[in-house]
């Protein structure tokens, strides 16, 4: 399987690259900065460079020539304002789905965010508002795109090690925190599982191992 990764150099994408490469699969890391490219390549994918806040939608295309899914894994990151959560965080979004579409790539794996698909909370901070308002615009334009889409909102990250258990479910789950080694494990478990297009769903830490989570929504 050859998975084209957006925002190639976020540290979920990296051990997804990882998982991926360790199991024979080809990963492809989009990453803007050219510096990044030997992180990219040390967790076994090949780095492209391209800037998706500048790039086209037929650039991108021509880059996801032959990928069998596109892993939607960039954001603006910490310290960038508001009008970066747009640009990254949804446009950049809705810039690789038009680019799956014109390259006929079906398989679309959107990671969002718990708190997205619905208004922001009052007195929230107007960068975190920002961020939640972008990530579900993400949503809504991928569910409107005739693509094989799943959509995954993690709850609150960390860098703790892979634990395998996790809950897995449509909406709501109870907000909680979820390793992004977990987050990685699951993205590549839902490549595998046809049966899981055309759902969000929501993760957390859990009880469950990630294969059987993933089979009991597909």
């Amino acid at each position: 399987m050859r998975v084209v990764i957006a925002g190639g150099h976020g540290k979920i994408a990296l051990l997804l690259e990882r998982l991926l490469a360790g199991r024979g699969d080809q990963a492809v890391g989009l990453i803007r900065n050219p510096a990044h490219v030997a992180d990219v390549q040390k967790a076994g994918a090949e780095a492209v460079v391209c800037d998706l806040e500048v790039a086209s939608a037929d650039e991108v295309a021509v880059l996801l020539s032959g990928a069998d899914a596109v892993v939607f894994a960039a954001g603006a990151g910490a310290g960038s304002g508001a009008p970066r959560k747009d640009s990254v965080d949804r446009a950049a979004s809705v810039l690789m789905a038009d680019a799956a579409e014109r390259a006929g790539v079906r398989r679309f794996v959107q990671i969002s965010s718990m708190g997205a698909g619905q208004p922001p909370r009052p007195g929230t901070d107007e960068v975190w508002a920002a961020y939640i308002t972008a990530k579900t615009a993400a949503e809504d334009d991928l569910r409107s795109r005739d693509l094989d889409w799943t959509i995954l909102r993690p709850g609150g990250l960390t860098d703790a090690p892979a634990t395998g258990r996790i809950r897995l479910a449509v909406p709501p789950v109870p907000r909680g925190t979820v390793p992004r080694a977990d987050v990685a494990a699951v993205i590549a478990a839902l490549l595998d599982d046809p049966g899981t297009g055309h759902q969000t769903l929501e993760l957390t830490g859990g009880d469950s191992p990630v294969a059987a989570a993933v089979r009991s929504i597909a």
